[in-house]
């Protein structure tokens, strides 16, 4: 057992969750507007700005336009006001959660008091950060002949953020695809990902050892959860943050967007350098520990890194660079032509549609992401997936979509896979092949045997 994991083990500095959070939103809700000129836009980035709402879609008040939908919470102290002045301005509206506390209340089913060492990892359940660290021992020992942990770095708040290593030893030069999760913390759909994807690689690696050849080219490199003080944050002070947790000068606010904080044209657009902001910048490219971690690691191997996945939620989309320019990376048509093959394989598993293209394009303009700052290394394939769903329940996804969220999102991330694989190492396509039909079996199985119970 890792000396950290002993330690809060024995010490108990992580006391189970309770799932109780401190910040409470009872009443508040979330509505669904529809501008439709530029006063209706001024008025409704004034409320973001003077902090009447809260923007969750789009982040930034700055991209807030003419018959595009802006997603908002209204706390319920100022529902009233709010919404008679949407009325005078005839600005429509729809209300998309009435009482936003009641669903945080929902979206964990409780196991009871049940301890985290007798307590079977589930994969259609969300897990507080010390049953994610206690996972990865798990993967670790379960598998020893593939799976290493790994140190990346420690967090603002000195925190280990471990990455895990699937890989089958080979004598022969090794590439590398990344895979990065939880970078925004209230996103908990996305370290939930990451744990499905390890299991469903690993389990379909023991059921069929033909897959040897795939693993003798390609290793997996998974980081869980990126933002881990973030993601601890959102699981025992406030569900909603979405930033790290950094200090910040000469402010009582605090916190930094990790995904604004990369080398990626810094803070020019869709970014502020006001750490009150969601969309806070950080105090320079690379400030924060955590980007540092990442970034010094995917420059270490970027010779060898054929794809770099951050996972996100929420929106349905596969996003490719770039962000912060209307230009392209030099691959673009294939990028797309991979990405649309990806939407499509996802949404035939359970009609799931997602959209492809640059954040530029199809969502917003924004600096400072890993996806842009991995598309400027000339990767060759970087791609954001923003995951379930597209406006219902936002960051705030129920357990019960977990499986189906995670079965369409494997087969839209392995399509990806075997084509860089089938790219590469053509003399070895059919052992890809193999590997991938197995996981895609191994969902459908685990669908029919969920439907049976």
């Amino acid at each position: 057992m890792q000396w950290w994991i002993r330690c809060v083990s024995v010490l108990g500095i992580l006391p189970l969750i309770t799932h109780s959070f401190q910040a409470q939103y009872n009443g508040d809700q979330v509505l669904r507007l529809m501008p439709t000129d530029s006063e209706q836009v001024d008025y409704l980035r004034q409320l973001v700005e003077n902090e009447r709402i809260d923007l969750w879609k789009p982040e930034f008040p700055e991209a807030i336009q003419p018959r595009g939908e802006v997603h908002a919470r209204i706390p319920a102290s100022a529902l009233g006001t709010v919404k008679g002045e949407l009325k005078e301005r005839a600005l429509q509206y729809s209300v998309l959660i009435q009482n936003i506390q009641e669903l945080l209340d929902k979206q964990i089913e409780s196991e009871g008091e049940q301890s985290l060492s007798t307590r079977a990892h589930s994969y259609t359940k969300y897990h507080p950060m010390e049953e994610i660290y206690q996972w990865m021992e798990e993967m670790k020992e379960n598998y020893k002949e593939l799976v290493t942990q790994h140190l990346l770095g420690i967090t603002y708040e000195k925190r280990p953020m471990y990455y895990l290593k699937i890989s089958r030893k080979s004598d022969k030069p090794k590439k590398i695809i990344w895979m990065d999760c939880g970078i925004h913390a209230r996103e908990w759909i996305a370290p939930a990902f990451c744990q499905w994807f390890v299991r469903e690689v690993l389990e379909t690696y023991i059921a069929d050892p033909k897959t040897d050849q795939f693993l003798q080219h390609i290793d997996f490199y998974i980081l869980p959860v990126l933002n881990i003080d973030g993601y601890i944050y959102s699981w025992t002070k406030d569900r909603l943050w979405r930033k790290s947790v950094s200090p910040c000068v000469n402010s009582t606010c605090f916190g930094t967007d990790l995904n604004r904080n990369f080398d990626a044209n810094w803070c020019s657009i869709g970014a502020s350098r006001n750490c009150c902001s969601n969309i806070h910048c950080g105090s320079a490219p690379e400030s924060e520990p955590e980007t540092l971690a990442v970034a010094g690691f995917i420059r270490k191997h970027q010779r060898d890194l054929l794809c770099y996945l951050t996972i996100h939620s929420y929106g349905q989309l596969i996003l490719t660079p770039y962000g912060y320019t209307n230009a392209t990376a030099s691959n673009h048509e294939e990028m797309m032509r991979v990405g649309e093959k990806a939407a499509n394989a996802l949404e035939q598993k359970h009609g799931t549609k997602f959209k492809v293209g640059p954040s530029s394009w199809i969502l917003y303009y924004s600096s400072g992401s890993s996806r842009d700052w991995a598309g400027d290394l000339q990767i060759d394939f970087s791609y954001t997936f923003e995951l379930r769903d597209n406006g219902t329940y936002k960051f705030i996804l129920p357990e019960n979509q977990i499986q189906a969220t995670c079965e369409e999102t494997t087969a839209a991330v392995t399509t990806i896979v075997q084509y860089i694989y089938d790219k590469h190492f053509p003399n070895s396509a059919l052992a890809v092949a193999a590997l991938w039909f197995s996981v895609l079996a191994s969902c459908l199985l685990s669908m029919f045997s969920a439907n049976l119970l």
